[in-house]
C-alpha cells in the first residue's frame, strides 16, 4: 500500500534501537526524510546510516533529552518544520511505589508526559498552518491496565494520555492527527529490564518471569517490533486522516476488557 507520505519529514524519538527504530525503518520505508533524536550520538548515528543505505532516504540526527525544555529548544530550532512527531521514551524504573521519592516522579512526569507535551505544543501549530500532521505517542498498556510495580509509568503515561484526548479534536479539522499506540510484551530491552525487576520481586528468572507473562497471553509469543513500526506507519499516512485521539493496543490479545 502507498501510504501517501513519501517526501515528508518525520522526527523520531528514541530511535536508536527498540520501537523507535523500528518506527523509522517503517517510515523509511514509505520514503519519509528523518530526524532521528536519542540521547547518545552513536546510536542514532549508526541508526541513520543503515537507513539510508537501505532505504535511500535523508535522514538527519540531534543527539539530546527531549524531556528537558533545553532538548525541546533545540530540536524546534534545529528542525523548525516537519510533518509527524513520533514520541517514544522510555519508561522510568520499575518497583514498590513506596520508595519512590518526588524527585523520582518528577523524573518520570517530565520523561513520559512533559517532555511530549512540549514537543506537540512546538510542532503542533505548524502542522495545522500546512494542513497536515501526524503525532504518535509509544506509550504502554499500562494506560489501559495499571500495574502496581509501574506506577510512575502508570501516572505519568494517563497525563499524557487524557492531554492528547484534550488537544487532538481541536485540529482534527486541519488534518492533523494526534493518537498513541500502547504496546505490550514486545521484545525489546526495556521489556527484558522490567521482566528482570518482576522476576527478582516474584522470586523468578528473567526466563520464567517471561514464560509467566507469555503464558497468559493469547499471541503465546513476544511482539515484533516491525508490526509496531508498521501500525505505526499507517497511523502516519494519508489514509489514517480519520483517526485521532485513540489509543490502540498492540498486546496479541492480552489486555482482557472490552473498552
Amino acid at each position: 500500500m502507498n501510504l501517501g507520505i513519501e517526501g515528508r519529514r518525520a522526527i523520531v524519538c528514541g530511535a536508536s534501537r527498540g520501537l523507535g527504530r523500528a518506527v523509522a525503518e517503517s517510515l523509511a520505508e514509505a520514503g519519509v526524510n528523518l530526524v532521528l533524536n536519542a540521547r547518545g550520538l552513536e546510536g542514532i548515528e549508526q541508526a541513520a546510516d543503515e537507513i539510508r543505505k537501505k532505504h535511500g532516504v535523508k535522514v538527519d540526527t540531534l543527539a539530546g533529552d527531549l524531556t528537558t525544555e533545553e532538548g525541546c529548544n533545540r530540536m524546534a530550532d534545529a528542525f523548525p518544520s516537519i510533518d509527524i512527531l513520533i514520541n517514544n521514551a522510555g519508561g522510568p524504573p520499575a518497583g514498590d511505589w513506596r520508595s519512590f521519592e518526588r524527585e523520582d516522579w518528577r523524573t518520570a512526569a517530565d520523561r513520559n508526559m512533559i517532555g511530549p507535551i512540549f514537543l506537540i505544543r512546538n510542532y503542533l501549530d505548524g502542522m495545522v498552518d500546512q494542513g497536515f500532521g501526524r503525532i504518535v505517542n509509544i506509550t504502554s498498556i499500562v494506560v489501559k491496565q495499571p500495574k502496581a510495580v509501574l506506577s510512575l509509568s502508570v501516572a505519568a503515561r494517563l497525563g499524557l494520555t487524557g492531554a492528547v484526548k484534550a488537544i487532538a479534536p481541536s485540529v482534527a479539522c486541519n488534518n492533523v492527527t494526534i493518537n498513541n499506540l500502547l504496546p505490550e510484551l514486545f521484545d525489546t530491552d526495556r521489556l527484558r529490564q522490567n521482566l528482570t525487576t518482576i522476576g527478582k520481586k516474584n522470586g523468578r528468572t528473567l526466563e520464567e518471569e517471561m514464560a509467566e507473562h507469555l503464558k497468559n497471553s493469547p499471541a503465546k509469543r513476544l511482539g515484533r517490533p516491525e508490526e509496531l513500526g508498521a501500525t505505526c506507519a499507517f497511523l502516519c499516512s494519508e489514509h489514517a486522516g480519520f483517526i485521532t485521539g485513540q489509543s490502540i493496543l498492540l498486546d496479541g490479545g492480552f489486555y482482557p476488557g472490552l473498552f
